[in-house]
């Protein structure tokens, strides 16, 4: 895990935290973040700032403000004005494992005699740290603050914490609504897991417990059916639609009775459980009193409570864990992982096929190639946890971009490299793969299969829908290659060489009449057709022969045929997604960058590309890959020919 890398600046000019310090202490001012500056909108994207919402250092807030007073702990966390309660209920999971806080929000930073208004916090994102850098200045009503804040009015490492968080997101609007276990992936790198508690194994318990003693975080919700349940408060004093952190798991004696407690918090700071073995219930009489001091200390109104176990699983519906390591919480073995990441990307037209049920389109989206070579210790199957995750689709919602719906399906692979088309998954059944396409940012599977080659097939749910993605493979040997074949110039179909004159069939002797009566006494000029792009001319004239014009006839007749093989309702067009076999029928093997871009190109709204499109774009790829050809060909020639010097 990448857990202790070097962080990566993100500062647009390119200068690092100490830099930026170091230059406003020389000059004597306080740094202001012309990268996410205090105006309206850094706070929101979809409409104006309140008139009377102003931004306040800490300074000018209280006397004395202290980042972190005494140990940053989860009762630093209350929740303001936004509705970003996932982000919270992962803050107060983070300050449970202290050298993951301690890389999140480093210590190294204060409001004293080194203070200069900047403050630095680093997130993962995409396989690697971000170190973010954020000046103090804080959204605030009549000197309170109105975003998340400590409960003490002196300590500030929470609000500039998430104030960091909205920069890299583009917004503070851009935080609301969200998974608890996003967050908490940003601030460990880790790996996450969902366990539905209305279906749950029968060790959830102690899977849980296992997970708070390796440093795992974990938090937990309430579905709703629609988005009037939202936030709703139940009459045990739970509120639906609502992130929780999972802050400690225990097992009590009650009349020798073995009884499992689980405490949850609310990172609204209030509004408890008030059912069975709630704060002040008579449950806790029943317990030894060295023990329920022990369980209860720092006990108070705070939102933070316990709850018997089965009570847990009645009222919430998800428990998300993110673990440091994939390693499996339901058995007592450590693994060392490896992980393979790949990244790519989902482009309509081209490699947007959507899901399985679209089985025309399934097979154009990016095919990864996996090898699990040898199987677990003590075992004949190998484990590998898959993770999809979908890119910068925070950051994207001010341009009315949200969550797409993602999942994946592995299958065995045969033993050719080439990208697998529609008749393998029509005839096909999948190995593995995700349980549902669901909204989230990233949908992780953990899995049990025979050491052989695979095929992982990421997609959204529905075609044409484009997003950025990032896979990652944890396994005990690296187990991914992606499919991705390079533009291969040197396996074109090649057409009959021309006959010599006297051996010419009637139909050459009639493409010579044509030829002449399109001539005249002057040869044909390429520029006067679209043959310019058609012929790679060895003296550069611009014209054509005869014998090359007969070539690129017989070419010319097998683009055709191969485009009326793909026409099939005789439309005049083909759809763009079919132009990978069309090339591939050709000779052309191209990758997904270059079918991505070609597809842009001349694919029109409804995702077909007519003839004119399909010859300009086949004559135009011959033409650069003959150009690649002869290129190389001079390498390879110049090269050996020095060497004999």
């Amino acid at each position: 895990m990448p857990l202790h890398s070097q962080a990566v600046n993100t500062q647009s000019d390119g200068k690092s935290y100490e830099q930026l310090r170091h230059e406003c202490l020389q000059k004597g001012v306080l740094f202001e973040d012309q990268d996410f500056p205090a105006a309206g909108p850094s706070i929101f994207y979809s409409q104006s700032v309140p008139v009377n919402i102003e931004w306040k250092r800490p300074k000018e807030i209280c006397e004395n403000p202290k980042f972190i007073v005494g140990d940053a702990n989860r009762t630093d966390i209350c929740q303001g004005q936004l509705g970003d309660c996932w982000l919270l209920a992962a803050i107060a999971s983070l300050t449970l494992k202290k050298d993951a806080l301690a890389r999140v929000v480093p210590h190294d930073q204060d409001f004293d005699r080194r203070y200069a208004g900047i403050f630095h916090f680093q997130f993962w994102q995409h396989n690697q740290w971000l170190d973010v850098v954020v000046d103090d200045r804080l959204p605030a009503v009549r000197n309170q603050l109105i975003m998340l804040h400590s409960a003490s009015n002196d300590e500030f490492w929470s609000a500039l914490l998430e104030k960091a968080y909205a920069k890299l997101h583009g917004s503070y609007e851009s935080l609301k609504g969200g998974s608890t276990m996003e967050a908490m992936e940003d601030f460990t790198g880790g790996v996450g897991e969902v366990y539905e508690t209305k279906t749950p194994p029968g060790n959830l318990f102690a899977i849980m417990k296992k997970a708070l003693d390796r440093g795992s975080m974990m938090g937990c919700s309430i579905d709703i059916s629609s988005s009037a349940e939202s936030e709703a408060k139940t009459t045990t004093g739970l509120v639906k639609g609502h992130a929780y952190s999972i802050t400690g798991v225990e097992e009590v004696t009650v009349r020798g009775q073995k009884v499992q407690l689980v405490r949850v918090r609310n990172p609204w700071g209030q509004v408890e459980w008030n059912g069975a073995w709630s704060d002040d219930s008579r449950e806790w009489n029943y317990v030894d009193a060295a023990e329920k001091k022990r369980i209860l200390q720092n006990s108070s109104e705070d939102g933070e409570f316990w709850m018997e176990f089965q009570d847990f699983k009645r009222n919430y519906d998800k428990v998300e864990i993110c673990n440091m390591t994939p390693d499996d919480l339901s058995d007592n073995s450590k693994r060392h992982w490896e992980v393979s990441t790949f990244q790519g990307n989902w482009i309509r037209g081209s490699t947007a096929g959507g899901c399985r049920n679209f089985i025309d389109t399934f097979w154009t989206n990016p095919q990864f190639k996996l090898e699990l070579e040898d199987a677990d210790d003590e075992d004949d199957v190998c484990s590998v946890v898959i993770g999809l995750m979908q890119k910068n689709r925070r950051k994207l919602r001010k341009e009315g971009m949200d969550l797409e719906t993602i999942g994946f399906a592995v299958y065995e692979a045969p033993d050719d490299e080439d990208q697998q088309g529609k008749d393998f998954f029509r005839y096909n059944p999948s190995k593995a793969r995700s349980k549902t396409y669901i909204n989230m940012r990233e949908v992780s599977e953990r899995f049990t299969l025979p050491p052989g080659k695979y095929l992982l097939v990421p997609t959204t749910f529905q075609p044409h829908h484009e997003a950025d993605f990032l896979i990652r493979i944890f396994s005990e040997k690296k187990a991914g290659a992606p499919l991705e074949p390079t533009p291969c110039p040197c396996c074109f179909l090649q057409p009959p060489m021309p006959s010599e004159p006297d051996e010419e069939t009637d139909e050459e002797r009639g493409l010579r009449r044509l030829f002449e009566q399109l001539a005249g006494e002057v040869r044909v000029t390429a520029a006067s057709y679209f043959f310019l792009d058609a012929v790679k001319q060895v003296d550069n004239t611009g014209q054509l022969e005869f014998q090359e014009f007969k070539v690129f006839w017989e070419k010319m007749k097998k683009w055709i045929m191969l485009f009326l093989s793909f026409d099939t309702d005789r439309s005049g067009k083909m759809s763009s997604y079919e132009l990978r076999s069309a090339l591939k029928a050709a000779g052309m093997h191209l990758n997904n960058q270059l079918l991505q871009l070609i597809g842009l190109r001349f694919a029109d709204d409804n995702y077909d590309i007519d003839f004119d499109d399909y010859l300009t774009c086949i004559v135009r790829l011959e033409n650069m890959f003959s150009t690649l050809q002869t290129e190389s060909s001079t390498r390879f020639i110049s090269h050996y020919s020095g060497a004999s010097d």
